[in-house]
């Protein structure tokens, strides 16, 4: 039964994916794939419940296998993949009545957005991790096709940007993969099954540290550019910028964490296997070049998807931050990773509404957007708000947890540069944020009228936020604890 579990999850978004070639109406693609996530949404709850209930499940072979750390992970990228697909079908069916998205743009759309699902909860599901690899490079051949949708030099040259620099990064992560593998096959226990992440966690104290260093360098260097952490990060203002909304949301909600997720399965092996924090300290740097980085360039941005482009590599090194202090810290960068993904996902999407109503996503020519489409720029206003930490949002929470973590570990100079990073961020965002949504337009305004839809998928999301931000249900708590329990933390 636990087998077949795992095989429908992960074969649902495969068929999904065959299936809308054959579909011709753009429309009813869009229904499809709605449907599809769903279906894929029932299919996760009973994957992942008895998981966060009971024990892990795994395939026979072991080489599929579902924990606590995997089953949080699916919890999230279920969730940016819901609000992402619904949002679609509103979404492109504006560009449907114009013309803008023909039959062949449906089908190629929809067949992708199954494969990335189906990508993204192979790496999720893998327990061999050479076959976790494999997955982090089908979401970037996968990917790449969706950020040119609407095919432009700008879109062209943003995907040959994505596929040129991660696929040098994944190259280097497989670099690292093999250099596990040796240290792996140097010990005789392991019997061909070198590369199974229980295996290495059981004996990682037996593996050569010095070369399980130089392969988590590798690695780091790897996945970290998928994961945008600077200064590695390059591709991701323009592929964010020439994606669709939809498209958008899911690379900043999901795909990141993804590839993060991948360097926090060989943490607690490489600090294992090197008797010290070796992979914090690497995460800490990485962190604090991450924030340093996006505040500089968020000062100065006006194209409101590169803003929140810039603002994923600043959240994404602070989960880094998070990570590399260990303990309760571990805990505060899965909830980082939560609250985020929920933040950016509503954020692109409601970018990408203004931007449908304002005909361009230059923050300069989008004023008065509250007054202009009340619910989106309302949305998005909150969202700024939220993502600079401001209370009682659960960002505020996340960050503040990690605050703690840096001063209980006596880790002043980590302190101080992300506190100065995030008063940088502060002050850029919400420059930006006011400026957007009171700002006064240079021509009259005709309010947009909003549907009930609309409502629901702004503030869903930020109501989710503010109640975490507030109080921490125990289930929602445990499910963290026993996730950052895999990597060493504590709740």
């Amino acid at each position: 039964m636990d087998s077949l579990l795992l095989w429908i999850f992960l074969l649902l978004p495969v068929l999904g994916s065959i299936l809308c070639l054959f579909l011709r109406k753009p429309k009813l693609v869009l229904a499809f794939t709605t449907v599809g996530v769903l279906a894929e949404d029932l299919a996760g709850g009973f994957l992942i419940y008895p998981v966060f209930t009971g024990s892990p499940l795994h395939t026979a072979d072991d080489w599929l296998r579902i924990d606590a750390l995997s089953g949080y992970h699916i919890l999230v990228m279920l969730l940016v993949f819901s609000l992402s697909s619904i949002f679609a079908y509103r979404y492109f069916g504006k560009e449907i009545e114009s013309g803008d998205f023909k039959e062949s743009h449906a089908a190629r759309f929809g067949s992708l957005w199954f494969g990335s699902l189906g990508a993204m909860s192979l790496v999720l599901l893998s327990n061999n991790l050479g076959l976790m690899w494999v997955g982090i490079e089908a979401t970037t051949l996968i990917t790449a096709f969706l950020i040119c949708i609407h095919r432009s030099q700008t879109s062209l040259e943003a995907t040959w940007k994505y596929v040129l620099l991660c696929s040098v990064g994944i190259a280097l992560a497989f670099l690292g993969t093999l250099l596990v593998g040796a240290a792996a096959s140097s010990v005789s226990i392991f019997h061909g099954n070198g590369l199974m992440w229980t295996v290495l966690y059981q004996n990682a104290s037996k593996l050569n540290p010095l070369t399980m260093k130089i392969a988590f360098v590798f690695l780091l260097v790897g996945y970290g550019t998928k994961a945008g952490l600077a200064p590695l990060h390059n591709w991701l203002p323009d592929a964010h910028s020439q994606a669709p909304a939809p498209v958008s949301a899911l690379f900043s909600g999901f795909m990141l964490n993804a590839a993060l997720y991948c360097i926090m399965r060989y943490i607690p092996i490489v600090n294992a296997a090197a008797q010290f924090n070796f992979a914090g300290h690497l995460l800490l740097l990485f962190g604090v070049i991450s924030m340093l980085t996006a505040a500089v360039f968020i000062l100065f941005q006006h194209d409101i998807k590169r803003l929140l482009a810039y603002s994923s590599v600043e959240h994404l090194g602070i989960t880094a931050i998070g990570l590399g202090l260990g303990g309760l810290g571990i805990f505060a960068a899965l909830f980082h990773i939560f609250n985020h993904s929920v933040c950016k996902t509503t954020g692109f999407l409601s970018a990408g509404k203004l931007d449908q109503i304002y005909g361009t996503h230059d923050m300069r020519k989008m004023k008065g957007t509250i007054r202009r489409a009340p619910v989106w720029g309302s949305g998005l206003f909150l969202i700024f708000l939220a993502l600079v930490g401001a209370a009682p949002f659960a960002i505020f929470m996340s960050e503040m947890l990690i605050i703690k973590t840096a001063v209980d570990h006596n880790q002043i100079l980590i302190l101080s540069f992300f506190l100065a990073a995030a008063g940088i961020v502060f002050v850029g965002v919400l420059s930006h944020a006011l400026s957007t949504a009171w700002g006064e337009p240079p021509y009259s305004l005709v309010s947009e009228k909003s549907k009930i839809f609309d409502i629901l998928i702004v503030f869903f999301p930020l109501a989710l936020l503010l109640i975490l931000g507030i109080w921490m249900p125990y289930p929602f708590r445990e499910v963290l604890e026993k996730a950052s329990s895999i990597l060493g933390g504590k709740g």
